[in-house]
């Protein structure tokens, strides 16, 4: 076996033969030799039959030290001790440790789970820290105390992120390598199994330690006196997060000001930890540790499968302890879900939460605070859909529909509601909007890149129910007695535009699309999606206000009626702003196109109708109807023979529309101050170009993205 005799001897044990089997071997090497010199470079010899690529790649990952990550060990480094003999022989102290020392390890520790969170596994991470294989070994209260609650909380953590069902293996390893977290039954791998502490006894035992550093800090002199009140701060933190977490992993109607107060006492913590991160002990430089006592980055490596090895580098201290910090802050925002009334508020509040970009334990702790998973879903975390309980969301639903369009089947009283058919068709409809519906809360809760395909998906459900909304509202009207109108299919319209304008934009943001595709990606969204959205929102607008009228003459007619408030009156104001946005970038776009300064592929290799079709493939639903090649080639031919200063001149007027409906808006925020910037510097470029300026160059635009991540500002160059 030569180098690899230290190899694993489980893995030995694998590799051993029974004495009874004896193998008559063939030495090929010279015949293997004389027959590749018929193979040309490049060529690979192939029997699919008896041992195809998959065997081929077995063969070479066991014991190769270019794809088993276990053989990083027998390259020369020196083994790594474990807990035990780490003691044994003085690398760790398990008592008597300065403050200096318990606030290294602490932060330490926390990078290590700050680079767990971000995707990289318990193995490498976490569980390098020796003190954690033994914690009931640990003489040191506070650390042992320290120890138990870093259990709890990785479990807490793993629990929330497990629930929302919201991770991609690039976000999170929920593998727990054989350590037991918490209660749950694993197999121990170095944590004894005997060792059982519940929630209140973690935190008890951590709030005892905080008295005993407070004693010290008032009794020590000044200098020991800040390290002490540092140790203290990290305990204090430690506590209060851990208690906030299960405050949101098990969600109650009165925990709301407890979380939060917690939530803010954390961040108060965090400015002390902060200010404090260089008084404990530091990384050694060039150190693939991330402290000098008490971490062994390749304790576990023969826990890892035979993998191509992935190096895992710790995340510095204070860039760590930045990430706590606005952790805590992306959870108190995350707590004010709980407060949305409606779903349109709550899918507001979602996308919006999405558009921030944070981080896994974040994005799952507003998954559970909207909606707590129902017992049967949590007895089964491997249960397929989002464990969302069906009743609750169906009353949501209901709650939405009447909100938005007020149909009378679902007015209180209504005859309509009486007819038993009619009853049927409308809670049908509504059981089976469960669980597109919660699917699009779970997708706003993935990860940017992971959103789209999901998008695409989601659209195919929503196709089904539109055929169904068809059917119900034709019921509900003949029921009425009125003409037909499409309360439900208004509804469901609404969302599967929202969808649609979605995955289109995140193309843009995720930057998949050429630049020579812009111009029919942004004519889609201008003359087709954001038209269709404006529309449904002014029918919904209609359709509403005709209930608020029935409800009035029913009340009785001759009271004086109050001026019909627009709930959606703003968000009809963004679409259009949106809309001549992207009327500016087409007209741009194309008007670039013909003067020749956006690159386009040789035609040998590109077919745009291919690429058409590829682009807009998901968006094949009953309604909107899908715009086909051919048909954007006929709407758009004439535009291709116009003049480019009439284009520029065009899209100028397209800015300057979106920038006076953008004025007129009284409480901008940052998304209304990043797109009026858009809007004017784009206008100003548009009118430059309409005047002749560079109108010889062939040199491309340049599309910035930094202000704004779907409308860049247009630079020339």
């Amino acid at each position: 076996m030569g180098d690899n005799d230290d190899y694993d001897d489980g893995a030995m044990d694998l590799l051993s033969v029974s004495p009874e089997v004896t193998y008559n071997w063939v030495d090929i090497t010279s015949d293997f030799f004389k027959h590749i010199q018929d193979l040309q470079l490049g060529e690979l010899l192939h029997d699919g039959h008896l041992f195809g690529l998959f065997e081929a790649m077995s063969a070479i990952e066991m014991m190769d030290p270019k794809m088993d990550a276990g053989m990083l060990c027998n390259r020369g480094n020196p083994k790594p001790l474990n807990f035990q003999q780490a003691v044994a022989t003085g690398k760790i102290k398990i008592d008597d440790l300065e403050p200096s020392e318990l606030i290294g390890i602490i932060d330490a520790t926390m990078a290590c789970i700050v680079s767990w969170l971000e995707g990289h596994s318990l193995a490498q991470t976490v569980f390098t820290n020796l003190y954690l294989h033994q914690p009931h070994l640990i003489t040191n209260k506070i650390l042992k105390a320290y120890c138990i609650a870093v259990y709890k909380l990785l479990d807490c953590i793993r629990d929330c992120i497990n629930k929302a069902q919201v991770f991609e293996e690039e976000d999170f390893q929920p593998m727990g390598y054989g350590y037991r977290l918490g209660s749950h039954p694993q197999s121990g791998n170095t944590y004894d199994a005997s060792l059982e502490v519940s929630e209140q006894k973690c935190i008890a035992m951590l709030r005892e330690q905080e008295e005993e550093l407070n004693k010290k800090v008032r009794s020590a002199e000044d200098e020991a006196n800040s390290e002490w009140s540092a140790l203290a701060a990290r305990i204090r933190f430690t506590r209060m997060f851990y208690q906030a977490l299960l405050l949101i992993t098990k969600r109650d109607s009165q925990s709301g000001a407890d979380c939060v107060a917690l939530l803010n006492g954390c961040s108060e913590m965090m400015k002390v930890i902060i200010k404090t991160a260089g008084k404990g002990t530091q990384p050694i430089e060039n150190s693939d540790s991330p402290n000098p006592m008490g971490f062994e980055p390749m304790i576990n490596q023969r826990l890892l499968p035979p993998t191509f090895p992935r190096y895992t580098r710790i995340k510095p201290r204070l860039d760590a302890l930045h990430y706590f910090d606005e952790q805590v802050t992306r959870l108190r925002h995350a707590w004010k879900i709980t407060s949305c009334t409606n779903f349109h508020t709550a899918l507001d509040f979602f996308m919006e939460f999405s558009r921030q970009r944070a981080c896994i334990l974040s994005r799952s702790a507003l998954q559970l605070l909207y909606l707590s998973p129902s017992p049967a879903s949590t007895a089964s975390l491997a249960q397929a859909g989002p464990p969302r309980p069906h009743h609750a969301l169906l009353e949501i639903l209901r709650d939405s529909v009447k909100n938005f369009v007020n149909p009378p089947s679902l007015t209180t009283k209504s005859p309509i509601v009486s007819t038993p058919q009619t009853r049927e068709f409308v809670e049908n409809f509504l059981s089976r909007c469960v669980r597109p519906f919660a699917v699009l809360l779970q997708v706003c809760g993935h990860n940017r890149a992971r959103q789209r395909d999901k998008f695409a998906l989601l659209l195919d459900e929503f196709a089904t129910l539109q055929d169904e909304a068809e059917s119900v509202d034709a019921v509900v009207s003949g029921a009425a007695g009125s003409g037909l109108r499409a309360y439900f299919g208004t509804w469901l319209l609404y969302h599967v535009l929202r969808v649609m304008i979605a995955y289109l934009l995140s193309g843009l943001e995720l930057e998949l699309y050429s630049v020579h595709e812009y111009h029919y990606i942004f004519w889609y969204l201008y003359e087709f999606l954001y038209g269709w959205l404006v529309s449904a929102l002014g029918r919904a607008e209609t359709l509403a206000n005709e209930g608020a009228r029935r409800a009035d003459a029913k009340r009785g007619g001759a009271r004086k009626q109050k001026k019909r408030s627009r709930p959606y009156a703003r968000e009809g104001l963004m679409c259009q702003v949106m809309q001549n946005m992207c009327g500016g970038y087409y007209k741009a776009l194309v008007a670039f196109k013909l003067q020749g300064k956006i690159r386009q592929p040789k035609s040998e290799f590109d077919n745009e109708a291919v690429r058409y079709k590829h682009r807009f493939a998901p968006l094949s639903v009953i309604t909107p109807p899908q715009v086909r090649y051919h048909e954007f080639c006929e709407m758009t031919q004439p535009l291709q023979y116009e003049n480019p200063v009439i284009l520029y001149l065009g899209g100028c007027k397209h800015f300057q529309q979106a920038r006076s409906l953008l004025e007129t808006i009284t409480t901008p925020d940052q998304e209304i101050t990043d797109l009026l910037k858009v809007a004017k510097t784009n206008f100003v470029v548009l009118k430059l170009l309409a005047g002749g300026h560079k109108r010889d160059s062939t040199t491309p635009p340049e599309f910035d993205f930094s202000v704004h991540r779907h409308f860049p500002i247009i630079k020339l160059v």
